[in-house]
């Protein structure tokens, strides 16, 4: 049964900050006579506050430029053009789906919506999809099989340009906001091909399949010479080839979306001035999910809190013999399919804390973007069709968030350990 809530889910870790953190701080002043961290938790409140604030406004000319960019792309066909070359691939993971059927059109545009990051053309043509697949449902209270294997495709967070990530990194400070461009790129391929294998072996896709092997095998290979060509090189021209190289490709986009406007006839000037305005209020409907954010994470964090977690899972993981120095960005990758707000909210923290450039803060930008908010997406796709019975989405889903985890700790070590 599917009774997710995650508005619920993020209150109570909201509260749960508050009260654990007080807690802590009366055991202190209690037992230890620690008269300093009741007044270090009201200073984190005011000084998160303004932080969540000028984080907020800041990203206002940054995020109007690149949802401009995004909005040329989309007024000039790119969204199309990425959903006739996924045709082939998706038409084999949605057997299910009659040939022809409406619905193949909009999970198409959907995943090559998110691709591109256009969270705001992306959301309602999944949800358009999954009301469209609910026609083709037998038990209308349990999800199908393509409804599972669109959701995980989601929630896997399959994107080529994590664009507000690299916003925020400019933010903190990041001498090159882009660095993390390629690390991404990579650990989302990973988590989204776990996601399709998994759900395959589920649904017994034939994953030996032509087309399949093809398109999975042929990008597999690509991601592996990348990996290897990158391991040549030692960390210091590693981090200047991926900069530079993803500094290239950022460029070739911008000037191809431009191209791409002009080729349809597009005002481009004009459809850069809409999607700029989206950018600035999206700036502005931020401010008080970053500020409610960052206040809890800064009073947990100022009461000790977080060091006694992070100080438990070091000492654990360095028990076991391992190297530890991951761990301090694990809160946001925790936080990740449970809340996206969440999660930025420990990324930003990480980078506050750590520095932007530092490994934690830079690794916590990667768990960012290699996987999606999965309880979100299952109980907002689900819920507006009346899904219940969820079946194997959930642990599909689960376990491509582990492989991009995973996978963004190894390919962070390869890139800036």
């Amino acid at each position: 049964m599917c009774t997710f809530a995650p508005d619920m889910v993020l209150n109570w870790i909201w509260i749960a900050f508050f009260i654990i953190a007080f807690v802590i701080a009366l055991v202190k002043l209690v037992f230890f006579g620690d008269f300093e961290v009741f007044p270090a938790m009201m200073d984190s409140t005011f000084s998160s506050s303004k932080t969540a604030f000028e984080i907020s406004l800041g990203l206002t000319g940054v995020l109007a430029l690149w949802l401009g960019i995004m909005k040329i792309g989309e007024k000039g066909g790119v969204v199309n053009i990425l959903a006739k070359i996924l045709s082939p691939l998706f038409t084999k993971l949605f057997p299910d789906i009659p040939k022809g059927h409406p619905v193949t059109g909009s999970i198409f545009m959907n995943i090559a919506a998110n691709m591109l990051g256009l969270d705001n053309a992306a959301t309602p043509l999944g949800l358009k999809a999954m009301e469209q697949m609910q026609e083709l449902n037998p038990k209308k209270d349990t999800a199908t099989n393509p409804m599972i294997m669109f959701l995980v495709l989601n929630t896997s967070g399959l994107t080529l340009i994590p664009i507000s990530i690299m916003v925020y990194r400019a933010q903190m400070g990041a001498a090159q906001p882009t660095d993390i461009f390629i690390p991404i790129l990579l650990a989302t391929f990973f988590s989204t091909l776990a996601g399709v294998i998994i759900t395959s072996l589920y649904q017994k896709i034939n994953l030996l399949n032509r087309t399949i092997l093809l398109t999975l095998g042929g990008a597999a290979l690509v991601v592996a010479a990348i990996i290897w060509g990158f391991g040549q090189l030692d960390s210091v021209l590693m981090n200047k080839v991926s900069t530079s190289t993803a500094n290239i490709l950022l460029m070739t986009i911008i000037i191809a979306f431009i191209l791409a406007g002009i080729r349809k006839k597009v005002n481009v000037y004009d459809a850069f001035i809409e999607g700029a305005k989206d950018g600035f209020t999206t700036a502005v409907r931020i401010i008080p999910y970053l500020v409610a954010i960052l206040v809890g994470i800064g009073v947990f964090r100022a009461s000790g809190a977080m060091d006694m977690l992070i100080d438990g899972i070091q000492y654990t993981v360095e028990a076991c013999g391992g190297n530890s120095d991951f761990v301090g960005a694990l809160p946001t990758a925790l936080m990740k399919p449970l809340s996206g707000s969440g999660a930025r909210g420990m990324m930003v923290d990480a980078m506050t804390t750590y520095g932007a450039d530092s490994f934690i803060g830079r690794l916590s930008c990667i768990f960012q973007g290699s996987t999606d908010t999965t309880f979100y997406i299952l109980a907002v796709y689900f819920g507006s069709v009346g899904i219940v019975k969820t079946r194997h989405a959930v642990t599909c889903g689960l376990l491509a968030d582990l492989a991009g985890i995973i996978a963004a700790i190894a390919i962070a070590y390869m890139f800036f350990g």
